[in-house]
């Protein structure tokens, strides 16, 4: 096992910190300042950096931080990374030269088209994939892979801890009770999370224990989540699909209408 710090950083995100000893490897840097500041800190030595997907506030650190030491940079083949060295399909395991073992490299489009997740130790990194109490945009995939990625994710161990890359969960939150108002452990949850909000804490990590029970986007079968997917289609549009209720179908109008939550 690993240690991990969470890196603040941009306007939300999360830059995840692993190490082992004094050897470390950081995923989706998406400023260099703060990591370099962590690495002093903890008085670790970098040796790689892992990004989950192209934008931006997730690889804009990298090359700031490439100038300073030679660094391997895994990532998506199919995407545009900076100084990418390790191009990565998914269905790999990978090393990264440090000290805190193998990683396995899972292909979870939908947000991107060839958006990727790691997982190792019991943790999983997985970007802007899965949240805590919701899910990614879709923006260059479809919502059907947006499902099935969410899906493949959720086969990982129940106890799995969830890294993913932005503080958003108060907001997700509140569009999942919009969903099921009526899920008792959800409610928990929220009053949970804005005690922590409150104080200045993270929300992360979360656990697939807490996502299923509580994550709308993981309960598309559950019959509260359909019960509002159909009130909010309207009964004009069940006709369309014959198969209704369709997990697919059911995310994506919670997708489509979390896009316009507010």
């Amino acid at each position: 096992m690993f240690d991990i710090t969470c890196i603040p950083a941009l306007k939300d995100n999360y830059i995840w910190l692993l190490h082992k000893g004094r050897t470390a490897i950081v995923v989706d840097p998406g400023e260099a300042f703060p990591v370099e500041e962590a690495l002093s800190r903890e008085k670790l030595s970098l040796r790689a950096v892992l990004i989950t997907h192209a934008h931006a506030d997730h690889q804009g650190g990298v090359a700031e931080l490439i100038a300073m030491r030679p660094l391997e940079v895994f990532g998506p083949a199919a995407e545009s990374i900076t100084a990418m060295t390790r191009p990565l399909q998914g269905g790999e395991a990978i090393d990264p030269d440090w000290d805190g073992g193998e990683l396995k490299v899972i292909f979870v489009p939908g947000h991107t088209r060839a958006h990727l997740a790691y997982y190792g130790g019991g943790c999983l990194f997985c970007g802007d994939t899965l949240f805590a109490g919701g899910c990614g945009r879709v923006f260059e995939g479809t919502p059907e892979q947006m499902f099935d990625s969410l899906e493949r994710l959720a086969l990982l161990p129940d106890e799995t801890a969830v890294y993913c890359a932005h503080e958003y969960t108060e907001a997700n939150l509140r569009f999942a009770m919009a969903v099921e108002p009526g899920n008792r452990l959800l409610r928990a949850r929220v009053n949970e999370v804005a005690v922590a909000r409150a104080k200045g804490w993270a929300t992360l990590p979360t656990t697939l224990t807490v996502e299923k029970a509580t994550n709308p986007f993981l309960r598309c079968d559950s019959p509260e989540v359909v019960a509002s997917a159909v009130r909010r289609m309207g009964p004009e549009s069940l006709e369309k699909f014959r198969h209704f209720p369709d997990p697919r179908i059911v995310f994506s109008v919670l997708r489509a209408w979390k896009n316009e939550f507010r």
